[in-house]
């Protein structure tokens, strides 16, 4: 038995021609809105990527992208990938040790429910986010699941500082792009094709 996500190739040599280091949130930011671009654009998971940064320096761990589809495993979401990757490169389970940096994820959306639990157990100190409202959902058809009505109070309780809304238009863009598309909403119980909808 075993069991393995891997990057898919565009995305590893993107990642060894991004530079080392990215001072501002906004340019972590900006790259992992590109790799959710370019992970639908590829055809090589959802529109869905997330980085692991050291938070004070900038210094790139990895930016990782969804993956459930071609892994056909539905935790496969960049949160758990890039975390799940980042740990491996660092050598710890736990990204909180005390011989760590303060590691900060940047992700282009609110995480899901699943996603919100590897959060706070992966052990980063700080969140990144390009928004948290309905949009994401009410473009694409995803279901991000019963996220908890105080889930940045809960991340504060935990000592994981979050920063919201930094490139918001940059990534709903990509979300009104994949929806364009018609591509696969994975969802369980039969998922279906995006379809982009009234933001109301």
């Amino acid at each position: 038995m075993d069991f393995t996500i891997s990057l898919p190739d565009w995305a590893i040599e993107e990642n060894q021609r991004l530079p080392r280091v990215m001072p501002t949130i906004e340019e972590r930011m900006r790259h992992v809105i590109r790799f959710s671009r370019l992970n639908y654009e590829h055809k090589t998971g959802g529109p869905f990527a997330a980085g692991v940064f050291e938070r004070d320096t900038g210094k790139l761990v990895v930016i990782g992208v969804n993956r459930v589809v071609p892994s056909n495993c539905s935790s496969a979401h960049a949160e758990v990938v890039t975390l799940s990757l980042a740990q491996e490169i660092l050598g710890n389970w736990d990204l909180g040790a005390a011989e760590f940096p303060v590691y900060q994820l940047v992700v282009n959306w609110r995480p899901c429910v699943m996603c919100y639990g590897s959060v706070i157990w992966s052990g980063v100190k700080s969140l990144v986010i390009a928004g948290s409202g309905p949009e994401l959902e009410q473009i694409t058809g995803f279901d991000e699941g019963p996220i908890h009505p105080e889930w940045d109070v809960e991340l504060a309780k935990r000592g994981i500082d979050v920063t919201n809304n930094v490139l918001r238009e940059e990534a709903l863009e990509v979300y009104r792009a994949f929806a364009a598309s018609g591509a696969l909403v994975y969802n369980a119980g039969g998922g279906g094709r995006s379809k982009l909808v009234d933001e109301g």
